[in-house]
């Protein structure tokens, strides 16, 4: 179980590998860390930053939480972005870290920087810290710096593949089951509904196959996320409609991994050539997952 410590409260009590960095995408550069950080046979700890990303993050805090748990991390250190964490100074910012945990070792990329300012850097971090400090350099895929700013970039494009190559652990869209406006079900496609995390960064409107994980299992399905034109309806939503799924999923926590862009949104021009065009998007993700 992941230990989440607040950024005022509760300390790690064991000693640990510290992983320095936001931390928002958990790629593949970050997932070097974390192998590297393996290597020390002692809990491996990260500081996570929530929100100040300019178009969200790839991963809200819960799922990074959730995403490092499974990926083997010990426990986290959450600071959210907020005025009074940009204007502590990078030697309050260690200092105060450094007290709530024992590091035995700490890992960081190259480009990391932290404090006001960001004029934290690594000789600093070297100059403070407790134990010894290792930079890695930078992960890249063809030439380029692999980032969470170019990996919302293919989240965008809709590029599911390309962007699930360079993440730890693929994108997803999480939370609890709403009841929406029932049209699916009338249509002989009833889907679950889900509200996007405003911090999250969306993915590019349209239609996905992909699937779908809940308390019952995982399921085939295809994913719905933007507005719905055919019924006159601007508010974007995600809806998923589960393939060979019955049961009642209401008010429990579901978890839609979209891994391929179909189509985009489209106003049809009834509802039966609506319930055509899903008919061959659910057999289209049907063969995908078999």
């Amino acid at each position: 179980m992941l230990t989440m410590l607040a950024p005022d409260a509760g300390r790690f009590s064991q000693p640990c590998v510290l992983l320095l960095g936001r931390f928002d995408g958990i790629h593949l550069g970050h997932k070097t860390l974390l192998d590297a950080a393996k290597r020390y046979d002692l809990p491996v700890v990260f500081t996570l930053i929530a929100g100040g990303k300019a178009g969200g993050e790839l991963f809200t805090l819960r799922e990074r939480c959730t995403v490092l748990e499974q990926l083997g991390a010990a426990g986290a250190f959450a600071f959210p972005f907020t005025e009074a964490f940009q204007n502590t100074s990078a030697e309050n910012f260690l200092r105060d870290l450094f007290a709530r945990c024992m590091p035995r070792a700490i890992l960081c990329g190259e480009d990391f920087r932290f404090g006001e300012g960001a004029k934290g850097d690594a000789a600093l971090l070297r100059k403070l810290a407790p134990c010894p400090v290792d930079v890695l350099p930078l992960l890249t895929a063809d030439g380029h710096k692999i980032s969470s700013t170019s990996l919302k970039k293919l989240l965008a494009a809709g590029d599911m593949p390309a962007l699930n190559a360079l993440l730890a652990y693929p994108y997803f869209i999480e939370g609890d089951v709403e009841h929406g406006r029932h049209v699916g079900s009338g249509l002989g496609f009833p889907t679950v509904n889900l509200d996007l995390p405003a911090e999250k960064a969306p993915p590019k409107e349209g239609v996905y196959g992909g699937y779908a994980q809940t308390k019952f299992g995982k399921f085939p399905c295809i994913l719905n996320y933007g507005a719905r034109p055919t019924f006159g309806v601007a508010e974007k939503k995600t809806e998923a409609f589960l393939l060979d799924f019955e049961g009642d999923l209401y008010g429990s926590t579901v978890r839609i991994y979209p891994t391929q862009y179909y189509r985009p949104v489209t106003a049809f021009p009834s509802a039966e050539a609506l319930k055509a065009q899903i008919a061959q998007d659910a057999a289209r993700a049907k063969r995908s997952n078999v």
